[in-house]
């Protein structure tokens, strides 16, 4: 079954994750992605300790979820002959996706303007810290600072007067990937109607200010997003609150609309008393009154007199919007997430099989999405040459002079 990007020609010249995950998304739905490496390797090769994954090579699940269905070429673009094959690799290439800073691109010469100018109809794509302009713009970015830390994540999320939480890794970094994979596909329909390329950009701390539009448009005025960080009793609606249970699970409710719903809630949990009590609703009222630690804690103590087993039955037969606060071994294991296939049986060049994520967006046309194991260093690098016309000669030649690396698992 045809994919929607087959046909599609994607150079990744990039490390990390933000565009690798780009890639992968363009990979996932047919597009031909090779991966420009260098020969020591990508860095996220050895990130296993913060990971928990093993320390080989050869199973790395991190790097699986971020460039399956993917090729690899290892070239040294430092020398004249990799610098020449990368620049043939464009000639025919549609789409560039790189998240080299600026001014490394240009003492390399591949910058935008430069390139532009060889290769009319490419679709030039970055990911960017900072954006490409400003005062900043040129500053290094990565997800923990441009976009947690800058972002609002870091400040906002811990508890007022508490430590900051740690984040999670690769969180912004995703989100910014498939928002460059999305303005790629625009320009490619783009070009479709005007024949020429474009320069795309999508950055981690825009990306990370557009996530938190909601509070950031009420921090124009006097009200509860000037308050945060918040503790749980600044909570404004107790509906959107988080409750533990008496086997100390989180039970997350999501509640926006407070005065409508309060009195079914209360209703379902068994707290009719606070409807009659008259303190806790409307929410004007009750907020006007002083009333909302109140209200937080009577909720707060319903819900520890009852299992997290048990809630689950009282408010899903009452219908009301809620989660039980999942580890990620219960995400693995979840009946829901495998069913929408959020994980594929990744076979590693080890031999072990592991979960690993799909890309989350589906079109029924294409069928299931595909798994193809990631490459190693430079895996399909003389095949990928002899496809733009190199001889067996020249890349036994590239290989003999290091211009072309291709790793093996006894190195």
């Amino acid at each position: 079954m045809d994919k929607a990007l087959k046909g599609v020609k994607v150079i990744q010249l990039a490390n990390f994750i933000a565009a690798a995950a780009t890639g992968r998304y363009l990979a996932d739905h047919g597009a031909d992605v090779i991966i420009v490496e260098a020969a020591k390797g990508d860095p996220l090769r050895y990130t296993q300790e913060q990971e928990g994954r093993p320390q080989q090579m050869l199973e790395n699940t991190t790097w699986e979820y971020l460039n399956g269905n993917k090729r690899c070429i290892s070239i040294n673009t430092k020398t004249k002959e990799g610098m020449d094959a990368l620049l043939k690799l464009l000639e025919d290439a549609d789409v560039l996706v790189t998240n080299w800073r600026l001014a490394a691109l240009e003492r390399a010469g591949l910058d935008y303007e430069t390139l532009k100018t060889k290769y009319p109809k490419l679709i030039y794509s970055m990911i960017l810290g900072y954006g490409k302009t400003g005062p900043d713009k040129d500053l290094p970015g990565y997800d923990f600072t441009a976009f947690f830390g800058r972002g609002g994540y870091t400040e906002n999320l811990r508890r007022r007067g508490g430590q900051p939480i740690t984040m999670i890794p690769g969180l912004g970094d995703n989100n910014v990937g498939l928002m460059l994979a999305l303005g790629i596909v625009t320009a490619l329909y783009k070009r479709q109607q005007t024949g020429k390329g474009d320069f795309v950009s999508a950055s981690l701390y825009e990306t990370a200010i557009f996530n938190q539009s909601v509070m950031l448009m009420g921090a124009q005025y006097n009200g509860a997003a000037l308050e945060y960080p918040i503790s749980i009793y600044d909570n404004k609606n107790p509906l959107n609150g988080a409750y533990l249970s008496s086997d100390d699970r989180i039970i997350q409710c999501a509640m926006p609309d407070y005065n409508p719903r309060f009195e079914h809630f209360c209703e379902v949990i068994g707290r009719k008393d606070m409807i009659e009590s008259g303190k806790f609703w409307p929410q004007a009222d009750m907020l006007a009154a002083g009333n909302l630690t109140e209200c937080i804690d009577e909720f707060s103590a319903t819900f520890a007199q009852k299992t997290c087993e048990e809630w689950k039955k009282i408010l899903t037969e009452g219908d009301i919007p809620f989660s039980v606060a999942y580890s990620w071994k219960e995400i693995l294991e979840d009946p829901q997430a495998n069913a929408i296939g959020a994980f594929y049986d990744c076979v590693c060049p080890n031999g072990q099989v592991r979960k690993v994520t799909h890309t989350p967006v589906r079109i029924d046309s294409e069928g299931e999405l595909d798994g193809r194991t990631a490459p190693l260093i430079g895996e399909q690098g003389p095949e990928i040459l002899k496809e733009i016309g190199y001889t067996d000669e020249q890349i036994a030649g590239m290989l003999e002079n290091g211009s072309l690396y291709v790793w093996k698992p006894e190195q």
